[in-house]
C-alpha cells in the first residue's frame, strides 16, 4: 500500500463578511444561556462577554459554521475528487478570518495489461439425490411432531426430559442447573458422554452421571475438568415420522407442492438457486484475482483504512443481529480492535482493489448507464424491497448508487463474455 502518494493538500481561507457572520452566530449561541452579573440571562453585550471569556472563545464554534462552505471552495479552487472522507486541519485563526488546510487522497492511477481471454471456465451447478434426501429429511425434522413413551427407556432418537444438576469436587457450578430440560439423544449437544449414559433409563429414574469436560471448554474453570450431574427423567419422549400426505403439505405451506415428487422438484429447483449463486460469485472472485496479477497500481493506505471502517460497521451490524455488541465479541475472543482491524486489512485491500479495477474497466469499454435505465431499476427494487421509490433511493444512497451499481454489473458481464 502507499502512504501519502494520492495525498494533496488544499488551504482555504475564510474571512471578511464570512467570518464575520460566523462569528456573530456562534456569539449568539454562546450568550443565549449565559449568566453574567449585572445582566440578565442571555443579554450579556459582546465586549463583556470577550473581556470574560476571551475573543478565542468563538473561533470554534463559529468554524463549524464555515466548514461546508471551505470545503466546497477547496473541491472548486484544485478540482480534485477526494476517494476518502478528507482529513482536516485548523492552519491559523484570528479576528481576520480562519484558514482550513484538506488533505483529500485521490483516485490512484491503475494499469491493467490483460483483462480478455484468460480462459476462465464457469463450473457446472448439480444437484445429486443424496442432497435432495438430506434436505427433505431436514424437513420432516421440522416438522416432526412427538408423543410421550409410556413404557420402555431412553433409546438414541428420542427427547429426554430432565432435570440436572453439575458439580465440580461436589460444589455445584454456574450454568450446571437446569429442569425440564429436552434432550435429543444423538444430537451430540451435551458434554461428550452425558446422552451414552442416559440411555436405558426410565421415567422417573434418578442417576449419577460424570463426564470429562472437553479441553478447549470455553469456560476455563471446566476446561478438561472432571464433573458429575445428577440427573432426573421426568419424560421420555419419542418422535413421530410424518408422512407424505395432505397434512403435511398443508403444513408445509409451499405453493403448488401437493406430492412427494413436487416436493423434491422444488428443493431441487432451491438448491441449485443456490449452488449457482454461490458458484457465480465464486467465479467472478476467481475471474478478478486472475485480473489483479495483470494490474499495477498504488493503493492509498487510507482508502483501504476506510473500507476497514466500512467492514467493522457491516460486522457490528450482524452481531447484533444475533445479540451482541462488539464489546461482548472482543472480550469472548480475546481480541482487540487492532486484531480485527488486523484481520480484515487483506479483504479491506482486495475489495478496493477490484472496485477500482472494475472502475478502470468501465472507463476502457466506455460503459455507460443512462439516467432512464437507473430509474428504472431503481423502480423495479423498490418493488422488489415492497418500498416506495424515494424511500428506497435514500436508503440506497440515491440515483447515482443505482448508475454505478448496474455499471459494475454491465462490467462483470462483459469480463464474463470476454474470458470464457
Amino acid at each position: 500500500m502507499a502512504k501519502n502518494k494520492n495525498a494533496k493538500e488544499v488551504i482555504v481561507k475564510i474571512e471578511g463578511d464570512d467570518w464575520k457572520k460566523a462569528l456573530n452566530k456562534a456569539f449568539n449561541e454562546k450568550v443565549k444561556n449565559l449568566t453574567v452579573a449585572g445582566f440578565r440571562k442571555g443579554k450579556v453585550p459582546r465586549d463583556i462577554y470577550e473581556k470574560k471569556y476571551g475573543k478565542e472563545s468563538l473561533y470554534l464554534p463559529a468554524s463549524d459554521y464555515v466548514i461546508e462552505k471551505a470545503y466546497k471552495k477547496a473541491l472548486e479552487d484544485s478540482q480534485l475528487v477526494p476517494v476518502v472522507q478528507p482529513k482536516l486541519d485548523v492552519k491559523s485563526v484570528d479576528d481576520n478570518g480562519i484558514e482550513f488546510t484538506f488533505q483529500f487522497i485521490t483516485k490512484p492511477e491503475i494499469k491493467i495489461k490483460k483483462y480478455k481471454g484468460l480462459n476462465i471456465k464457469e463450473e457446472k451447478v448439480e444437484v445429486t439425490k443424496e442432497e435432495i434426501d438430506h434436505e427433505i429429511g431436514h424437513l420432516l425434522e421440522k416438522y416432526t411432531e412427538t408423543k410421550t413413551k409410556e413404557t420402555g427407556d431412553i433409546e438414541t432418537g428420542n427427547i429426554a426430559v430432565i432435570d440436572f444438576e453439575g458439580f465440580k469436587d461436589k460444589v455445584p457450578f454456574d450454568g450446571g442447573k437446569a429442569e425440564n430440560y429436552e434432550l435429543e439423544i444423538g444430537s451430540n449437544t451435551f458434554i461428550p458422554g452425558f446422552e451414552e449414559q442416559l440411555l436405558g433409563m426410565k421415567q422417573n429414574e434418578e442417576k449419577e452421571i460424570e463426564v470429562v469436560f472437553p479441553k478447549d471448554y470455553p469456560h476455563d474453570e471446566l476446561k478438561g475438568q472432571k464433573a458429575t450431574f445428577n440427573v432426573k427423567v421426568n419424560e421420555i419422549k419419542e418422535k413421530i415420522q410424518r408422512e407424505f400426505d395432505k397434512e403435511l403439505f398443508e403444513d408445509l405451506a409451499i405453493d403448488g407442492v401437493d406430492s412427494k415428487e413436487k416436493l423434491e422438484k422444488h428443493i431441487e429447483e432451491s438448491i441449485k438457486a443456490h449452488k449457482e449463486m454461490e458458484q457465480e460469485n465464486k467465479y467472478v472472485d476467481t475471474l478478478l484475482e486472475a485480473i489483479a496479477k495483470n494490474v499495477e497500481v498504488d493503493i492509498p493506505e487510507e482508502m483501504v483504512e476506510e473500507e476497514i471502517d466500512r467492514l467493522i460497521k457491516r460486522y457490528e451490524e450482524q452481531l447484533r443481529m444475533q445479540g451482541m455488541s462488539i464489546e461482548m465479541y472482543y472480550e469472548f475472543t480475546k481480541t482487540t480492535e487492532k486484531d480485527l482491524r488486523a484481520n480484515m486489512e487483506k479483504e479491506a485491500y482486495n475489495h478496493v482493489l477490484y472496485r477500482l479495477m472494475l472502475e478502470e474497466i468501465a472507463n476502457l469499454e466506455k460503459v455507460e448507464i443512462s439516467k432512464e435505465d437507473a430509474e428504472k431499476e431503481a423502480e423495479e427494487l423498490a418493488k422488489k424491497y415492497h418500498m416506495e421509490k424515494k424511500e428506497f433511493l435514500n436508503v440506497f444512497g440515491g440515483l447515482e448508487m443505482v448508475q454505478y451499481d448496474l455499471e459494475i454489473r454491465k462490467v462483470i458481464e462483459l469480463l464474463k463474455e470476454y474470458n470464457k
